[in-house]
């Protein structure tokens, strides 16, 4: 299943970036709203973006057997599913325009996760979801700016 994920790093780095030239361009010049207003609306008010990561987690689920010896399948499924969406809270989206566009970059800035952060939310989400006795998971952040992809894994009952 994919997602979207925000490196709270690389967050940190461009805040870092972004208060450091506001200082700068802002040491002798008189605060005013309309200034500030047009300073982060401009290019030298953005000088460094978080960066965001398709990531992807592999989940292998093993299911209770209810008293007449059935598994629900079908519930438990659609039910874990909506419950690893809900637990990492930044869907993948696909063709977008601006607007959702914009609305995708503010709930990625708002939900910052390294992968490890991702396979807590999962473990803790898919050990109290009804019907599941046990899983194995591996959590992905597919990195951008690094050789290297950022990898986590996770399992209970396995």
């Amino acid at each position: 299943m994919g997602y979207s994920s925000t490196c709270p790093c690389s967050a940190a780095l461009a805040r870092q970036l972004i208060q450091q030239a506001f200082e700068e361009d802002f040491a002798e010049i008189p605060l005013t709203k309309s200034a500030v207003s047009a300073w982060l609306g401009s290019e030298e008010g953005i000088l460094a973006t978080p960066h965001s990561q398709r990531s992807s987690v592999e989940c292998s689920l093993r299911f209770s057997v209810s008293e007449n010896g059935e598994l629900p399948i079908a519930d438990s499924i659609e039910n874990s599913i909506d419950r690893i969406e809900r637990a990492l809270g930044t869907a993948l989206q696909t063709a977008v325009k601006r607007i959702d566009e914009q609305a995708f970059a503010l709930s990625n800035g708002q939900n910052l996760m390294f992968c490890e952060d991702a396979a807590r939310r999962l473990d803790k989400a898919l050990r109290q979801a009804p019907g599941v006795s046990g899983f194995q998971l591996k959590v992905v952040h597919a990195e951008s700016l690094h050789a290297h992809d950022a990898v986590a894994r996770s399992e209970w009952n396995w």
